[in-house]
């Protein structure tokens, strides 16, 4: 799965975190800077400021979102790290949320490794039940 993470609140922020993640041996040839322009209208500054990392569910999915997670917990300033997935869910991590102890720390970790390799979610279309009686 191809996911786009941004990092906000911090100069060179994104360029500190490739560097970070590239340190886990698993994620060492998954991470690397977007070179997709950004999309007409969009906000920021473009795509130096964000990272693409190619996973798969499982073990490299929970070691990325461990890594993101300390990286997160080493900032000294506040910083916010957004994960997209291609079909556009996201979930967003400040770095103060995990510097409020262990156990929030975890719980990120599990919802970021969730939120990574989890299949996207149905799309829901009302259609009629065929099966359903015409009627009055």
């Amino acid at each position: 799965m191809r996911i786009v993470i941004t990092v906000d609140g911090g100069r060179d922020g994104s360029a500190e975190l490739r560097r970070w993640l590239t340190t886990e041996p698993r994620l060492r040839g998954r991470i690397r800077p977007d070179t997709q322009p950004p999309p007409p209208g969009a906000m920021g500054s473009g795509a130096m400021d964000a990272l693409i990392a190619i996973l798969e569910p499982g073990g490299v999915a929970t070691v990325f979102a461990g890594a993101v997670v300390a990286w997160a917990a080493s900032r000294r300033s506040s910083q916010t790290i957004t994960v997209t997935r291609p079909d556009g869910t996201q979930i967003s991590i400040e770095s103060t949320q995990v510097k409020a102890g262990a156990a929030q720390a975890a719980e990120l970790v599990e919802r970021l490794a969730a939120t990574v390799t989890d299949p996207p979610a149905p799309e829901h279309r009302a259609e009629p039940d065929s099966a359903a009686p015409p009627g009055p």
